[in-house]
């Protein structure tokens, strides 16, 4: 090679370095005619915008150029009420590009156009739309950390197919972003563009991958000025009724109420609900809990999942505390039986503000009230029925402060404080936190303290503090932590945490590849080491070492192996149910593989074995995931998933008494089965299937007694039956349409019931026709929730 050739690559290599790690700029014009939202672009002043092009791959091959062949043109216009997006995204193959049509915020086999917007350019937070090639709208709240897609913005957008690629054109209101009171608006920008067919990713803005960070990497969009938004009021009115029926009998029931949200103003919002109405979320997966601790279950009301971001900081809002079962039981004679227990609490209102100033203040504050609840007793001698409170009319707060700086650093104060009526149990916890970057955004050192206080027969305190220093860019990675956790920490009234009263050394290192090879997209490999001490006894509960690998092969299919070893004998201090004390736990090895096929195939599967060992003989487990999934076409896919595991010889509690804590050694196995079936009329029309069956049992054969060693010893006397079987079936079928935005009808038919006996059946046949046979209640009922926009109304009078 000449050296005219040489300098001449060399200058090239340089500048195509110095563009892709420099920010991109765009121009938003303002307009003052309207835009019809069709897809079409063809209104005269789009011509006259400003063009973002020279997409660049963010994954796999990161830092390649788009091809001609697929390039994207992308502009931006606004005015007084939103800004208005329209892209062109060419491909050579149009036909070959995937539209499967799906459900709002499902992502599904499709193509896919997004817009990230960060309103203060502040790096950390992102306001995400995503359009599918079907038209199918998805959006989030984005963090470092995560991707809120319960966050639901009311937004317009059409898709176009073309005989050159696809057109999409947006509109997104200012009610839908956040940002500051400038006169000149600077905000954080980037596109992104999905070839599903290809799994490749582009950006607008380059993101290196060997950069921990995506966020900061954005452009910059500069033009909007002077703009005067206008009041951000929205009114959604609801009404449902229900038909219930079982042997029981049969009811109706008719519901109304209203959500709120009013835009205080361009930075903050206010929502709040009155008479909620939650009786069309999804159900809660019933299970056999033999475990110390409660069953942790996921949310699923609209209000607690929604822009919810900042509640989430520091981990002390568990929200299914609000609503949730009592915090105490009714005191009984021994001639007095409760004969009726409600399971939850009913709440009366909630309202939550949220939002961040201009210098990067976030504050969040949540408040919300349940009923007083009443437990019935009867007394068997007598037949005086009377009435008892297990839980008191209760107040919850949330307070969240979070400051921003240096586009990539935060200290945050969280408060959670739950106030109860009367002599019953209340609580305070707050914490504060830190996460502090480099300017690179090469290293991290994030951690908190915690401070929990407890007001009730025996007031306590209790506090919590860690630290985190790890390497967030390369190829090479690692992560330093440590954590001291005392007795008396307690936030479970409020959140949810349950180990206490120990210290925590955690390291890891990890490698990974961040262009293809010849055999993988991508691959990671992660090495850790894991010791978990109790404080009082100065024993050991976790003792472990791990390596994982997770990589995505050539043909997109995903691999993932892990293994784990705790070569030393730790020790439970739960299980027992009794404080100080504790049971013996023998080594253990555990792998797993996940291997899960391409998911652009029309036929996918997810095949995922696990094996436990222990170092007791003829104690273990194994389990196995199996995920098949086929897609008839774009309308109509059908997914099924069995998860199956099997303890063999596991020794857990049973009881206590005035002998001690008795263990069992036992055998278990716990099959669960889930259907679900998508067909979707259009883009904003679906029926929905979703069916589960689960069934467990606990079959004990020997029993022993906890000794103050932790060991155990066998018990030839105690003969209480303590097996279980136990029998759970959901089916809901449910016909959803979306006839204007954020207005929704919805009819959903719902069949449900559980069985428990301590007589374990193991045959699935009798199993499933127990169930079946056994008192099934069966829900019919219809929704209309129907968004209001203020100005709508008042532009109309």
């Amino acid at each position: 090679m000449s050296k005219l050739h040489s300098t001449a690559l060399f200058f090239l290599i340089f500048f195509s370095h110095a563009v892709f790690s420099q920010k991109k700029t765009l121009q938003a014009k303002s307009i003052t005619e309207n835009i019809t939202i069709d897809g079409k672009i063809n209104e005269k002043i789009w011509e006259t915008a400003s063009v973002a092009s020279d997409f660049i791959m963010f994954e796999p091959d990161n830092g390649k150029p788009i091809s001609h062949d697929k390039k994207t043109e992308v502009k931006v216009l606004y005015d007084n009420n939103a800004i208005y997006i329209s892209a062109l995204l060419y491909d050579n193959e149009p036909e070959k590009i995937q539209k499967e049509i799906t459900n709002r915020d499902v992502f599904g086999v499709s193509d896919h156009f997004s817009v990230y917007i960060n309103g203060f350019n502040d790096g950390q937070q992102d306001f995400r739309f995503f359009v599918s090639a079907s038209g199918v709208q998805m959006d989030c709240l984005a963090t470092e950390d995560s991707e809120d897609f319960t966050w639901d913005a009311i937004w317009d957008s059409e898709v176009t197919l073309t005989e050159f690629g696809w057109v999409v054109e947006m509109k997104i209101p200012y009610a839908a972003l956040r940002f500051s009171k400038a006169d000149k608006q600077t905000w954080g920008l980037n596109f992104m563009r999905e070839i599903k067919r290809d799994v490749q990713k582009y950006t607008w803005n380059r993101i290196d991958t060997k950069i921990g960070a995506v966020i900061p990497q954005a452009g910059i969009l500069e033009g909007i000025e002077s703009i005067e938004t206008p009041t951000r009021l929205f009114l959604i009115p609801y009404s449902s009724a229900y038909y219930q029926q079982s042997d029981i009998g049969s009811d109706t029931t008719l519901k109304a109420g209203l959500d709120i949200k009013y835009g205080i103003n361009d930075s903050f919002t206010l929502d709040a609900i009155l008479v909620p109405d939650f009786g069309q979320t999804k159900f809660d997966n019933a299970i056999l809990n033999l475990e110390p601790f409660e069953q942790q279950l996921e949310e699923n009301r609209p209000f607690f999942t929604e822009g919810t971001d900042l509640f989430s900081k520091g981990n002390l809002f568990y929200s299914r505390r609000i609503g949730g079962a009592p915090s105490t039981e009714p005191a009984t004679a021994e001639n007095e039986e409760i004969t009726n227990y409600p399971s939850t609490v009913d709440l009366l209102n909630a309202v939550k503000i949220s939002g961040r100033t201009e210098k990067g203040l976030g504050i969040g504050f949540l408040n919300a009230v349940t009923e007083k609840t009443k437990a019935t007793i009867l007394n068997n001698d007598t037949g005086e029925v009377r009435k008892e409170v297990i839980e008191p009319l209760a107040n919850y707060n949330m307070l969240v402060l979070d400051q921003r700086f240096n586009q990539n650093s935060s200290v945050t104060f969280v408060n959670a404080n739950t106030t109860r009526n009367g002599s019953f149990r209340d609580a305070n916890v707050s914490g504060l936190l830190f996460d502090l970057n480099t300017k690179k955004n090469t290293y991290n050192l994030y951690g908190d303290f915690k401070y929990s206080t407890i007001n009730t027969i025996e007031d306590y305190d209790g506090y919590k503090a860690e630290l985190n220093f790890r390497k967030t860019s390369g190829k090479y990675r690692y992560l330093f932590s440590g954590k001291y956790v005392s007795k008396n920490y307690d936030v479970n009234d409020l959140g949810i945490n349950f180990y206490t009263n120990y210290h925590n050394a955690y390291a890891n290192g990890s490698y990974r590849i961040v262009n293809p090879t010849k055999i993988f997209n991508t691959f990671k490999l992660n090495q850790y080491i894991n010791f978990e001490i109790e404080n009082t006894s100065k024993k050991l509960q976790t003792g472990a070492f791990g390596t994982e690998i997770k990589a995505t092969t050539l043909r997109n299919d995903y691999l993932e192996f892990v293994v784990e070893f705790s070569p030393f004998k730790t020790f439970d201090f739960y299980e027992p149910r009794e404080y100080e004390r504790y049971v013996f736990i023998p080594e253990k090895v555990f792998t797993a593989i996940n291997f899960t096929s391409n998911e652009n195939n029309a036929f996918s599967i997810i095949i995922q074995p696990s094996f436990t060992k222990y170092n007791e003989d003829g104690r273990g487990n194994y389990g196995l995931y199996l995920g098949p999934k086929y897609r008839f076409n774009d309308r109509l896919s059908i997914a099924f998933a069995m998860d199956y595991i099997n303890q063999t010889n596991y020794r857990g509690w049973v009881d206590s008494n005035e002998t001690g804590i008795i263990f069992a050694e036992r055998n278990r196995e716990i099959l669960q089965n889930d259907l679900t079936g998508k067909y979707s009329l259009n883009n904003k029309m679906t029926i929905n299937l979703t069916a589960r069956y689960y069934w467990s049992y606990s079959k004990n054969h020997e029993f022993f007694t906890l000794q103050n060693s932790g060991y155990l010893t066998p018990n030839s006397t105690y003969a209480e039956n303590k097996d279980r079987n136990f029998n759970s079936w959901n089916f809901d079928l449910s016909y959803s349409w979306w006839f204007a935005p954020g207005s929704e009808i919805s009819i959903l038919y719902r069949n449900y019931g559980l069985e428990r006996t301590d007589m374990v059946q193991k045959d699935l046949s009798k199993n499933l026709k127990s169930i079946f046979n056994s008192d099934l209640t069966n829900v019919l009922s219809i929704s209309i929730r129907y968004f209001i926009d203020y100005n709508a109304v008042k532009n109309k009078f």
